[in-house]
C-alpha cells in the first residue's frame, strides 16, 4: 500500500496513474448535489488521463446517470459511466442467451442494459422468466421481493452463488450494498433488498457489482486502463473490490466511512490513500517514516503502539495526517483495533 512505500519526494496519488475509476454515491455526489471540490478535482484529473465512473447503483442507465455528471459540471459522457447492471449483463450472459425472458427487480437502468443486449423483460413470475436480475431503486416494496421470490422458486432448495445454472434460475444481484448515501442521511442499500428475497428462497444470488471484480474488469477493458486509480468512500465495496481487482486505491472521506472505519480496516479493505476530498488526488501525498523504531511520523503528526496502546506523541495539525500515522501503526502491527486501547481523539 502507498502508505507504506519508501520515497524520497512525496508524489501525488495520480502519479502514474492512466485512468482514475471513481465512485458516485458519496465521492462525486450525495443526493442530487455535488460534494464541494469533487467536479473541479474530476475536471483536472481528465485533463491527463481517462476518468471513468463506476457505480452500483443500478436505478438509473448510463445515460441518466451522464446527464446527472454533466449538469454538476462534470465532463462526462455515457461511455464514461460503467454501472453494476452492465456488469450484471456480462454475467447474465454466461447463463442464458439473448432473447431470454428476464425477471427484473429494479429501475431503467437494468431495463435498458438487457433491451440494449436483446433480452425480454418482465416484471411477472407468472410468465416463467429464464433468469433473474435485481437491482435498487427507491420504488422496489414488498410486492416486488415477493414476486420475486415466486420467480426463483421458494419450494426449491438452490444452491449459493457459485453455481447460479443449478436448483432455479439464475439470479444476479447487481450489488449487494447495505447502505447508501442518500441527501437526508444513510438509507437501507440493495443488499437487505437481497437478503430478504435470500431468506425467503434459500439461496444466494451472483453479484455482478463492487467489491466483486466483473464491475472492475468492465472498467478496466472500456478504458483499456494499465494502472487505474479507484476513488471511493466505502472499504467493503470500493477498496475491497479494487483490491480483489488488483488495482491502487484511495478513500475519501466525505461519503459511508469515516476514521473509526479506517482505523479497524482488516487487511482485504485497506486503500493506498487516505484523503479528506477530491482535491487530494492533486496534491502531494506525505511519505510515512519510521522514527526511533517505534514512532510512525506522518508530515508533523506521530504516533507510536506501546504495548496494546496506541498514543499520540504529536498531534501535528491535528487533522489527516494524524489519522494517517494512525492507520500506519495499527495496520502495520497486525493486531486486531479491539484489542488495542485508542484514543477517542483519533476516531474524531
Amino acid at each position: 500500500m502507498a502508505l507504506f512505500r519508501a520515497r524520497t519526494e512525496p508524489t501525488t496519488p495520480l502519479d502514474g496513474v492512466d485512468a482514475v475509476f471513481a465512485d458516485l454515491d458519496g465521492v462525486v455526489y450525495a443526493g442530487a448535489g455535488a460534494i464541494p471540490h469533487a467536479v473541479e478535482s474530476l475536471n483536472l484529473a481528465k485533463r491527463s488521463r481517462a476518468v471513468g465512473y463506476i457505480t452500483n447503483n443500478a436505478s438509473r442507465s448510463d445515460a441518466s446517470v451522464a446527464g446527472h455528471l454533466t449538469d454538476l459540471g462534470l465532463e462526462a459522457a455515457p461511455n464514461d459511466v460503467v454501472t453494476s447492471p452492465q456488469a450484471a449483463m456480462r454475467l447474465l450472459e454466461g447463463h442464458v442467451a439473448p432473447g431470454a425472458l428476464v425477471f427484473v427487480v429494479g429501475g431503467e437502468g437494468i431495463e435498458v442494459e438487457l433491451r440494449k443486449r436483446g433480452y425480454r423483460v418482465t416484471r411477472s413470475a407468472d410468465d416463467g422468466p429464464d433468469a433473474l436480475v435485481q437491482g435498487f431503486t427507491p420504488e422496489i416494496g414488498w410486492k416486488d421481493l415477493a414476486e420475486a421470490a415466486f420467480a426463483l422458486h421458494a419450494d426449491d432448495p438452490g444452491i449459493d452463488g457459485a453455481d447460479a445454472s443449478r436448483g432455479g434460475i439464475p439470479w444476479i444481484a447487481t450489488n449487494m450494498d447495505w447502505t447508501i448515501p442518500v441527501a437526508r442521511g444513510i438509507a437501507p442499500g440493495n443488499g437487505t433488498l437481497v437478503s430478504a428475497v435470500h431468506t425467503a428462497v434459500g439461496r444466494l444470488p451472483l453479484v455482478a457489482g463492487k467489491p466483486e471484480t466483473p464491475i472492475f474488469d468492465e472498467a478496466r477493458r472500456r478504458f483499456d486502463a494499465a494502472n487505474p486509480l479507484v476513488v471511493g468512500d466505502r472499504l467493503d465495496t470500493d477498496i475491497l473490490g479494487a483490491n480483489r481487482a488488483g488495482m491502487a486505491s484511495a478513500i475519501v472521506l466525505t461519503g459511508i466511512d469515516r476514521a473509526k472505519q479506517l482505523l479497524a480496516a482488516d487487511a482485504a479493505s485497506r486503500p493506498d490513500f487516505i484523503l479528506s476530498d477530491l482535491r487530494g488526488l492533486h496534491e502531494p501525498y506525505p511519505t510515512v517514516e519510521r522514527v526511533r523504531g517505534d514512532v510512525v511520523r506522518v508530515g508533523a503528526a506521530r504516533v507510536r503502539l506501546a504495548g496494546n496502546r496506541v498514543e499520540i506523541v504529536a498531534e501535528g495539525d491535528g487533522g489527516l495526517d494524524l489519522l494517517r500515522a494512525a492507520c500506519a501503526t495499527i495496520w502495520e502491527s497486525g493486531i486486531g483495533i479491539h484489542v488495542l486501547d485508542v484514543p477517542a481523539r483519533l476516531y474524531a
